[in-house]
């Protein structure tokens, strides 16, 4: 075994759903698997997307090697404009992963400066003192690997997203033959996927779901609707295939779903028969029980294309009374109420609404692995240290546990967060200290405009207390005050009537025991009607209002 140190450093993913992102280091060297996002929860007003803080990167950055990712979804490569901005490192992915990468860094302007390098499943390739080997696996993405990292120390495999699919709809098999091998060989660490460590058994093949959309097409009557997850591309090759079968033309809506369904036919994983396809536009020109439509947002975004058609509001998507549409989606945590209130206005349309409900044939099925396939895999890599990684810290634990159980084929588990820096040496493996992690808001719009936490206090203070705007219009030569100050108040209740009135003689005592020289210091003035106002209201209601005096010089 080789002396020196290997650090494993969580930079997001660990303790928190999305934002996957983790740093492998050896010395001068540096790699980080994937680049992920989270979705914001509504506490972070007005803001798009959440990415990991890179700062240990930033400071390191002479010794980061290159970003290596395991698949294609937003929670493993929807920071990477924002990591690639600062710092320009070469990126490996498979090819379809990289089709989305090109889409995205585009959209950004960072196409151009970027290197993207393609990676094959068992084809290994060397970065720094680092030899990759991209194990193919099945998950709900296509082109999807695990990562075994050849490190001086011993491999390191990193699972990525995966479930152990036997019978996967694009017949690329789960490499489970690579597994066993390096069990054979020798595990040093095992970093494995906890996102559905709660559930027991297996989870079932992509297959499954076909009993049911073959029900669902079959009886449905009217237009036929489906919305699931733009990346989910088996999903939508078994929409594609039985429209086909059932003679019904195919349109896709909204951005993203145009967007994968053209990666995925240009790469072959979807083929789309010559005259299936037609343009939404032209939907009304064919009988009701002739059309299948493949429509995004299916997490109830307030803007996706099957938002707006739940209330009318869609140029081309328009749901009528008989019309069926099947949520062929999980519910991500945090969306419940977004997703039944579409579900209630797609009632109110009077639509057949066919959702995840427990019921068997299912309607949707998981691309993570359940309890049986965490073993299964446990059991033929034996590593020497079980590392669980993407979950929250309930599954973090209960992944610990469940791998602790299995002595005969874990030595020790190490149970980490985001910024814990794992540290191994030929003594062995310990907590070394932390690195500095949280996370980075990025505001609705720009998409670049980092947004600080002082803008969200601001923004939750404005929404829980409303804002008063006193007015007062000064003459700019005498420092008299002109008119009696106004207030405007909005998200403010008032409540009782003198409390305004009350509120004007406050400001006018204010000004009145001003010097000359203070009023005419707009700030100074500014802060002591603030610093009063915001006493008496806070003293009068218990509630504490954002105050911006605003002065007028006339």
């Amino acid at each position: 075994m080789a002396s020196g140190k290997l650090q494993i450093v969580p930079l997001g993913g660990l303790g928190e759903f999305g934002m996957n992102c983790m740093a492998l280091r050896w010395g001068d060297d540096i790699i980080v698997i994937d680049a992920g996002l989270m979705f914001p929860e509504s506490e972070l007003l007005g803001v798009d997307i959440v990415v990991p803080e890179i700062s240990y990167l930033i400071e390191n950055r002479e010794r980061v090697r290159g970003i290596i990712l395991t698949h294609g979804h937003e929670d493993h490569i929807g920071a990477l404009p924002w990591i690639l901005s600062e710092l320009n490192v070469p990126v490996w992915g498979t090819e379809f992963t990289l089709a989305y990468v090109e889409d995205k860094l585009d959209e950004h302007e960072l196409l151009e400066q970027s290197q993207l390098r393609e990676m094959k499943a068992g084809e290994r390739f060397k970065i720094g003192p680092f030899t990759i080997h991209p194990i193919q696996v099945t998950h709900s993405l296509v082109d999807c690997v695990a990562l075994a990292v050849h490190t001086p120390l011993g491999v390191v495999i990193h699972t990525g997203d995966f479930k152990v699919d036997p019978t996967p709809t694009d017949t690329r098999l789960f490499d489970l033959h690579a597994f066993a091998e390096y069990g054979k060989e020798g595990v040093l660490a095992l970093l494995q996927d906890s996102t559905n460590v709660e559930r027991k058994g297996y989870t079932p093949s992509e297959r499954a779901v076909r009993r049911k959309f073959d029900e669902v097409f079959a009886r449905t009557q009217q237009r036929l609707f489906i919305s699931c997850f733009s990346s989910s591309i088996h999903r939508i090759k078994l929409a594609v295939d039985l429209a086909w079968e059932h003679g019904r033309k195919v349109a896709f809506i909204g951005r993203s779903m145009n967007s994968s369904a053209e990666i995925a036919e240009d790469l072959g994983y979807i083929e789309i028969p010559e005259g299936l396809l037609i343009h939404p536009g032209e939907m009304k020109n064919f009988p009701p029980q002739k059309v299948c439509v493949l429509i995004s947002g299916t997490q109830g975004e307030p803007m996706s294309a099957l938002s707006r058609a739940a209330v009318n509001n869609h140029k081309h998507a328009k749901i009528e009374k008989g019309d069926t549409v099947v949520l062929s989606s999980r519910i991500i945590p945090g969306n419940e109420k977004t997703i039944y209130r579409m579900i209630d206005h797609l009632f109110r349309r009077e639509a057949h609404v066919i959702y995840e409900d427990g019921s068997s044939p299912p309607i949707h099925v998981s691309g993570h692995a359940s309890q049986e396939e965490l073993k299964l895999i446990i059991n033929l890599a034996k590593p020497r240290y079980f590392i669980p990684v993407h979950g929250e810290y309930r599954q973090l634990k209960l992944h610990a546990e469940l791998a602790a159980a299995m002595h005969s084929s874990v030595g020790s588990v190490m149970l980490i967060e985001s910024g814990d820096v794992l540290e191994i040496d030929e003594l062995g493996a310990r907590k070394a200290g932390r690195v500095a992690v949280g996370r980075v808001c990025i505001d609705s719009g720009s998409r670049t405009d980092v947004v600080e936490d002082l803008i969200i206090k601001d923004r939750r203070h404005l929404s829980e207390d409303g804002i008063v705007l006193p007015i007062i219009a000064i003459n700019k030569l005498s420092g008299r005050v002109e008119t009696s100050p106004e207030i405007v108040t909005r998200g403010f209740s008032i409540g009782e009537d003198g409390l305004m009135d009350g509120a004007r003689e406050l400001v006018m005592q204010t000004l009145e025991q001003s010097s000359e020289e203070e009023k005419t210091d707009y700030g100074v003035i500014k802060e002591k009607i603030r610093a009063d106002l915001k006493r008496y209201i806070s003293k009068q209601t218990q509630k504490r209002p954002l105050i911006m005096p605003v002065i007028l010089e006339i």
